[in-house]
């Protein structure tokens, strides 16, 4: 066996050990790593910055994976635990517009919900995108943008619609952005933690690579039109 061969064989060995002490397989760790990076890449097509992401679990079970912000610690929700958001909502639904009420003051919190229930729905619609079956179900993810969906529709129903708009935006973002979203999802097995202007930096160099090739392409399809009418 050569060195490259053991050196395949040891990292190999280092990422089972790894699964084994988390409890997870490596599909689902895959699975995990697309779905954080459906959150994070979403959320910069969005403008939105970011603090960082892991594919690493909560020690007390909290998350399996995560995204945050620059200010917080979990991933679109608040600073200390997700599971504070629907409270944060109920807060806040009493000070929403009323009916015959300008909404204009509010306009920014519309705009918020509609985009975070966009990052929330990304992850699942990048899992759909890039493999086979259907997404795990996140009760954090499901929980947040329920919370969120409230605050902005006055029925069970008109959130339900306005969830499935969002789910419908969030893949009409991402579907043009595959390669990028796995090539994080790659960067984020392997290293496990990235910080914002690291996932940055994925997104970028994958951008210019996938330019580049185009670039190539287009040169090579120009150089055999060049030929043929020789």
């Amino acid at each position: 066996m050569n060195d490259d061969n053991m050196s395949f064989d040891d990292e190999h060995d280092e990422y089972d050990d790894l699964l084994a002490e988390i409890g997870r397989t490596e599909c689902e760790d895959e699975r995990i790593a697309i779905h954080e990076a459906g959150h994070a890449v979403a959320a910069r097509l969005l403008g939105k910055p970011l603090g960082g992401a892991t594919v690493n679990p909560d020690q007390n079970g909290k998350y399996g994976g995560l995204v945050w912000g620059p200010r917080h610690s979990v991933a679109f929700g608040s600073d200390d635990d997700a599971a504070d958001v629907p409270e944060l909502c109920d807060n806040l639904r009493e000070l929403m517009p009323q009916d015959g009420e300008a909404r204009g003051d509010a306009a920014d919190m519309y705009l918020h919900v509609l985009d975070r229930c966009i990052e929330l729905a990304a992850a699942s619609v990048a899992e759909r995108m890039l493999l086979p079956g259907e997404p795990a179900p996140s009760v954090s993810d499901v929980e947040q943008a329920v919370a969120l969906a409230s605050l902005v529709c006055k029925s069970a129903e008109a959130a339900e619609r306005f969830l499935a708009f969002c789910e419908q935006q969030a893949h009409d973002l991402l579907r043009p952005h595959g390669p990028i979203i796995m090539a994080l999802s790659i960067v984020l097995k392997i290293r496990r933690t990235l910080t914002g202007a690291e996932i940055d930096d994925v997104i970028a160099g994958t951008n210019a690579r996938i330019q580049l090739a185009a670039e190539q392409a287009r040169r090579r399809a120009w150089q055999r039109k060049i030929e043929s009418a020789r």
